[in-house]
């Protein structure tokens, strides 16, 4: 049991303050929560945390998951999820996987879906040779004993 524990153990979380007020370019790849001020661009692979009463006016947002309490002035591209939460300001075009949006949020923008990448290999072999080889061993059609013979039977039905 300790070790399940341990492993799901948070991943750390950088706070910028409430008395925080940054300009420039953020680049993370855990979670940073935002409290106080943002002005820039943020190019970031984790997870970006609006808080109440924060604001963040960014060029750009390309992040991997993002959820608003607070206001977001700028465009978002998120590879998995935006969330907005009762209460936030998100003001500006949105591309996620996935898109929440609570009731009480404000959202003045466009929406674009996305979807998550099309095919993960859960197997030593590629999906689509897979199929091949179920489609020449006939996998989609088993005969019955009594259907066998010697030769190949016909595949134009």
């Amino acid at each position: 049991m300790p070790k399940q524990e341990e492993k799901k153990k948070e991943s750390p979380v950088v706070t910028l303050g409430r008395e925080t007020n940054f300009n420039g370019l953020l680049k993370f790849h855990e979670t940073l929560r935002v409290q106080g001020k943002f002005t820039g661009t943020i190019d970031a692979s984790g997870t970006l945390i609006v808080d109440k009463n924060a604001e963040v006016n960014a060029d750009q947002i390309a992040i991997s998951s993002l959820i608003v309490y607070g206001t977001v002035v700028g465009n978002v591209f998120a590879v998995d999820k935006v969330d907005m939460m009762s209460g936030a300001t998100v003001k500006g075009d949105v591309t996620a996987a996935r898109l929440r949006i609570a009731d009480g949020v404000l959202f003045e923008g466009q929406c674009n879906m996305t979807s998550v990448e099309k095919e993960v290999e859960i197997f030593s072999r590629p999906v689509e040779e897979i199929k091949a080889e179920l489609l020449r061993t006939g996998v989609e059609h088993r005969p019955a004993a009594h259907e066998y013979s010697e030769e190949p039977a016909d595949s134009d039905a």
